[in-house]
């Protein structure tokens, strides 16, 4: 049995697992490609702090409304048909900034962007629940994150270079980061449909026995979750623990999206840089954040312990994030902003293995879908605060404080939640 569960897990992670990686890469660089977009952007659009932050942080408002209804679709259509619908219509409307003129045509076609992405995260989430046991998903999940801070890695030399093709065919540097930064996720939509698998009792690339294996054991897990606790989709909406969890969440985003998104012109500030050098620059805590992301993931499952796993690195970020924002010397406040990847990014894959371990099915989608919603409204909180901080008080220090006071609001709560390890694993008689 230790030999098929092996083989059946190494095949299920190389098939899905790097090509999901890549999704959400594309995903997340066009979510954040406006960071970089906005150091020529900004003046040639006449756009102020506050505007900028407003637009680059909108698409959370209709990523809000519509992420419940999309994971509620993706349960019903199955990931494949949902997933590329979803890439399609994201890569158009993410091309489509490029041609905003101001800054209400900017604000509509973020609001559209967000509410094409909905439900494409927890939608993944969940699908990943549907296909690695409990006690494999801090992993999991944190090799599929890591795409996260890998797109930032990559993504911030190269977008900085796009925007030197200024000029060519008549388009300035901005714009041309935009249309050829859609283009992958266009591309990646027909992809998505031929080659996922909804479910494991579909997968023909899996042997019989292998196929039988998985679909038992999460079976098995599924109905231990359900005797402890079955919630309905209304039920999971409200419960407690979500909301609490979504709190948690909100800390967590606020550190992610509140530095992502002004980190290229927070180096743009120290002064005497080049855009590549402030792409390169931005690239470290990112670069940093892959790493820890997954060796943190790993120490959770091998430990099977998760509350810490979260607070810790909400801690760090708290500490180095808000230390960025009491100093002014450049070194100082990039090498703080560094440590601080470790902990934006480390805490995300740890933390969705606490929903996965008391929902299910329907509810899970749907409860998943709302810490992700609400906790995500950070991602909309923290880019506006900062720019209205930075336009009221000329620096950037007021805003990193209050991320670094919501990273650590975060790290409380999830503290003081319940957290019962035993529904990760598969019930005895299961084994």
């Amino acid at each position: 049995m230790a030999d098929l569960e092996r083989r059946t897990m190494a095949k299920v992670w190389a098939r899905l697992v790097p090509f999901l990686m890549l999704c959400y890469f594309v995903a997340y660089l066009d979510r954040v490609n406006v960071g970089f977009a906005g150091l020529t952007m900004r003046k040639d659009l006449a756009l102020s702090n506050a505007a900028f932050g407003l637009a680059s942080g909108i698409l959370f408002l209709t990523y809000f409304v519509f992420e419940i209804p999309s994971n509620l679709f993706l349960h019903r259509f199955g990931a494949r048909k949902w997933i590329a619908r979803i890439m399609l219509s994201w890569g158009i409307i993410s091309g489509a900034n490029a041609f905003v003129s101001g800054e209400y045509s900017f604000y509509l076609v973020r609001l559209l962007l967000g509410a094409a992405e909905a439900g494409f995260f927890p939608g993944i989430i969940f699908f990943l629940t549907l296909w690695f046991p409990g006690i494999y998903r801090g992993r999991i999940i944190a090799w599929f994150m890591a795409a996260i801070p890998a797109s930032s890695v990559i993504g911030a030399p190269v977008s900085s270079l796009l925007l030197y093709l200024d000029g060519v065919a008549g388009l300035k540097g901005w714009q041309w980061l935009f249309i050829v930064e859609a283009v992958p996720a266009i591309l990646l939509s027909a992809v998505v449909f031929f080659y996922l698998t909804d479910r494991p009792a579909e997968a023909t690339w899996l042997a019989p026995e292998e196929r039988k294996w998985l679909t038992d054991r999460l079976a098995a897990e599924e109905r231990q979750r359900i005797a402890s606790e079955d919630l309905s989709i209304g039920q999971a909406i409200r419960d407690w623990r979500v909301l609490a969890l979504a709190v948690v969440y909100f800390g967590g985003v606020a550190t992610n999206y509140g530095i992502g998104f002004w980190l290229p012109q927070i180096i743009q500030a120290f002064g005497g840089l080049t855009k590549f050098q402030i792409g390169l620059i931005t690239a470290i805590p990112y670069a940093i954040g892959t790493v820890t992301m997954v060796l943190w993931g790993r120490r959770s499952d091998r430990l099977m312990e998760r509350k810490q796993h979260v607070a810790i690195p909400l801690v760090v970020a708290a500490v180095c994030i808000g230390g960025a924002g009491l100093v002014s010397d450049p070194l100082i406040r990039m090498s703080l902003l560094s440590i601080a990847g470790f902990g934006v990014f480390a805490n995300l894959p740890v933390f969705w293995t606490l929903p996965a371990a008391f929902l299910s099915g329907a509810s899970a989608a749907a409860g998943i879908a709302a810490i992700n919603s609400l906790g995500n409204l950070a991602g909309f909180v923290g880019p506006f605060a900062m720019g209205w901080i930075k336009d009221t008080t000329g620096s950037f220090g007021g805003g990193l404080l209050l991320i670094a006071a919501l990273a650590l609001l975060g790290a409380v709560v999830v503290m003081l939640l319940r957290h019962d390890t035993r529904l990760e694993h598969a019930p005895a008689p299961a084994e």
